[in-house]
């Protein structure tokens, strides 16, 4: 049965002047974006590993890199970690990189996967939710691949899982709104000033630093305090407690800033859908 059409009216007027107008157009874009999104995250998925000698190990490679790293500054006593990981050290940062990886591979989807499609936004007429959904699906695929990392590193160190696990699907789901909250924020400002896209990983490299992922939260101190205000802080501490521990579960900052990232996106996604007609015009000028 062939789908109803519908008419579009463009108007000098700002679309936040008939806001449910705008809402149902938005809801009703996401979900004709389906198909497209899937579609796009297969040839994306299929692109990012077709032309690699590697393959599918360059998932991989990142958290193990990083880890190995962490782990050789910590029995040279550059970092001084002591007795404070609950696990030992290896996987205690393995599984702290597995989460932050998709918080930032998150952050920078919606930001990557528009200006991938610059040709496709200046040519075709499309909902343009397809982009951000086809990258977030990109996001999980990466992250499904990662998970797989755990199980020789847990069963090497002995490491077992407790049962609050069942939970950690909530903390995965957290960070990938939060990141994907920031990611499409930002996408104007990605689109509008190349050099955005070379300041960002700086960024998130200092804010990987500041977010306990290769130490655990300090009692006491300026680092201790400037943790508290990194609302990225609470998801990740949740999540490798959920997964090991069993602790954390009733932490107030986890859900504050998982419920308030949930806000944020929505509003986000009415910053994309009103700023992504001027981005389209700015690229054709």
């Amino acid at each position: 049965m062939a789908e109803s059409l519908f008419e579009v009216t463009y108007t000098p007027d700002s679309r936040l002047r008939h806001p449910l107008r705008l809402f149902r157009q938005m809801f009703r874009d996401l979900w004709k974006s389906r198909g497209l999104a899937w579609r796009l995250l297969v040839r994306d998925i299929s692109a990012q590993y077709r032309q690699t000698a590697l393959g599918l190990l360059w998932a991989f490679l990142p958290p193990i890199a990083t880890t190995a790293a962490f782990v050789l500054l910590n029995k040279g006593k550059v970092l001084n970690i002591g007795e404070g990981t609950n696990i030992p050290y290896p996987a205690f940062v393995m599984l702290g990189m597995i989460f932050w990886e998709l918080f930032k591979e998150a952050l920078n989807a919606p930001i990557n996967s528009v200006i991938k499609a610059k040709s496709m936004l200046s040519k075709i007429n499309f909902p343009h939710e397809a982009i951000i959904l086809s990258g977030i699906g990109q996001v999980l695929f990466n992250f499904s691949i990662k998970l797989l990392l755990l199980i020789p590193v847990f069963w090497w160190f002995k490491v077992s899982v407790a049962s609050s696990v069942l939970l950690a699907p909530v903390a995965v789901l957290f960070l990938l709104l939060f990141g994907s909250m920031l990611g499409v924020l930002l996408v104007p400002f990605g689109m509008l000033f190349h050099d955005f896209s070379k300041i960002l990983p700086m960024i998130t490299m200092l804010w990987m630093l500041i977010t306990p992922i290769v130490y655990p939260p300090p009692k006491e101190g300026v680092l201790s305090k400037i943790i508290s205000f990194n609302p990225v802080s609470p998801l990740i501490v949740t999540a490798k407690n959920w997964v090991v521990s069993g602790f954390g579960a009733d932490s107030l900052a986890f859900w504050v800033v998982g419920s308030v990232s949930l806000l944020l996106l929505f509003l986000g996604w009415i910053s994309y859908k009103l700023s992504i007609p001027i981005i389209i015009e700015r690229m054709q000028a």
